[in-house]
């Protein structure tokens, strides 16, 4: 490369490396922790939302089989069963807000009415020895490990990694944030993109300048390619350089992912399929592009974000703050389940929250840090039911199980997303260590947290 094309690259990547993330020139060929792909190649997908802020799941999934859950213990937040949704096991009913989701959830043999099955409701999770920090918790959940400061891959970025060869050119674009800012689930020392809109991700300049630098891929009319794409096509060049190998890589990242997003955007505006309509506001707009990355790009797993679960104050009810992001989130599913049908076997949609909140009500008609919440998990494959809520698996009172105050957790996330990984994306189960540092041991010391709930 001649020194005026690497300072052309350096000016017009800046952008687009900035989107790759802050991992964009961490030493990716000179990391030989990147794991031999032991998957089996397949289709599976996951798109995952991270409620921020801690969802109280008590208000989220109502435990109207607990006497405790009550006027009295919630003045301002209790909801009665005949103003929620009867999820049709004789115990928990389902926020009003919620509705949306029902359609996924129903089936004769869980409401009595037609539909899939195909929506797992599962409360009490969480994890031993809950941190009540925003911040450390987050982190914990994204990266599979709670309290070991030592790791710092993501989660989903170690699982890609194990079970998929990601210096592989099909293999640039298997994984992306819809964000603003990269999620730590999926952080790694291969960059994986984010942005908010995928014609967002690209070089400096207009659509024209921004095309002739992308260039092709080398061919029989031009065996060396154009542009970037051509430049990092072939083997690594500055060959007495020490950063040559990480400077190609990178570049090769880079171009076949920006190759890869300017012919998904090239298709043209994006029409969701069966009459899906995503809910206004950024969560559906990200969602709905997570939709269309889905359809047309190899991506396997896409994350977002939706904030705002701090509810230390006005809650809500059956109308309020929590009520209002709980809308959003079931109206995305439902627009996700109506528009990906023609993957709906193959996907699955997942929340995660960093913790519960406290089972009374504060004084100012909100809650606080705790323990166990919900999630929720939705796809073709995904045996519907409520896991956790119910007359065999909640005691009268529990919702004071722990310490008085809070809900003890009953199953830990590992365990939940241990199932995702072996059942539903088919990896080897003796690589959720490596996913997830201390798995074995965790699930040694606490078998009955990580057995399976049979939701797959």
């Amino acid at each position: 490369m001649t020194s005026f094309r690497r300072r052309q690259f350096l000016k017009h990547a800046c952008m687009a490396c900035g989107a790759l993330g802050a991992n964009a020139f961490s030493p990716i060929l000179t990391n030989r922790q990147l794991f031999a792909a032991e998957g089996v190649p397949n289709n599976k997908k996951l798109i995952f939302i991270f409620q921020r802020g801690g969802n109280d799941g008590i208000n989220t999934v109502l435990p109207s089989g607990d006497s405790e859950y009550n006027a009295q213990n919630r003045p301002s937040l209790y909801l009665p069963p005949g103003n929620a949704i009867d999820l049709g096991n004789n115990f928990a009913h389902l926020h009003p807000a919620m509705a949306p989701m029902m359609p996924i959830y129903n089936s004769t043999g869980l409401t009595g009415q037609a539909g899939p099955g195909n929506l797992a409701v599962i409360h009490r999770v969480g994890y031993a020895n809950q941190s009540r920090s925003h911040f450390d918790s987050q982190e914990y959940w994204e990266k599979g490990v709670p309290r070991d400061d030592s790791v710092r891959d993501g989660m989903f970025y170690r699982q890609l990694a194990s079970t998929t060869d990601l210096r592989a050119v099909e293999n640039a674009f298997i994984a992306a944030s819809i964000s603003s800012s990269q999620l730590q689930a999926l952080k790694g020392n291969h960059p994986f993109p984010n942005f908010n809109q995928a014609d967002d991700f690209s070089f400096v300049g207009n659509e024209e300048q921004s095309a002739k630098f992308l260039g092709e891929l080398p061919s029989g009319k031009t065996p060396k390619g154009k542009g970037v794409r051509g430049l990092y096509a072939n083997a690594a060049s500055l060959p007495n350089s020490r950063y040559a190998d990480l400077v190609h890589q990178t570049g090769q990242a880079m171009s076949n992912t920006l190759g890869t997003l300017k012919e998904a955007v090239a298709q043209g505006a994006y029409e969701p399929a069966n009459g899906a309509v995503y809910p206004g506001g950024r969560l559906g707009d990200k969602l709905q592009e997570a939709a269309m990355l889905m359809k047309r790009t190899p991506v396997k797993v896409i994350g977002v974000n939706l904030g705002g679960f701090d509810t230390h104050g006005n809650q809500g009810a059956a109308n309020g703050k929590q009520a209002n992001l709980l809308g959003d989130l079931a109206g995305a599913y439902q627009a996700l389940y109506l528009d990906l049908q023609d993957q709906w076997d193959d996907v699955i949609i997942v929340t995660m929250t960093e913790f519960g909140r406290t089972s009374k009500e504060n004084g100012g008609g909100g809650t606080d840090h705790a323990e166990a919440s919900t999630m929720f998990v939705a796809g073709g494959g995904v045996k519907g039911g409520v896991y956790n809520c119910d007359a065999n698996t909640w005691k009268d009172g529990d919702m004071f199980s722990k310490r008085g105050r809070y809900l003890e957790r009953n199953t830990d996330f590992r365990g939940i997303f241990g199932d995702i990984f072996t059942r539903h994306f088919g990896d080897d189960p003796g690589i959720l260590d490596r996913v997830m540092p201390g798995y074995a041991f965790a699930k040694e010391d606490a078998p009955n947290e990580f057995k399976s709930l049979g939701f797959l």
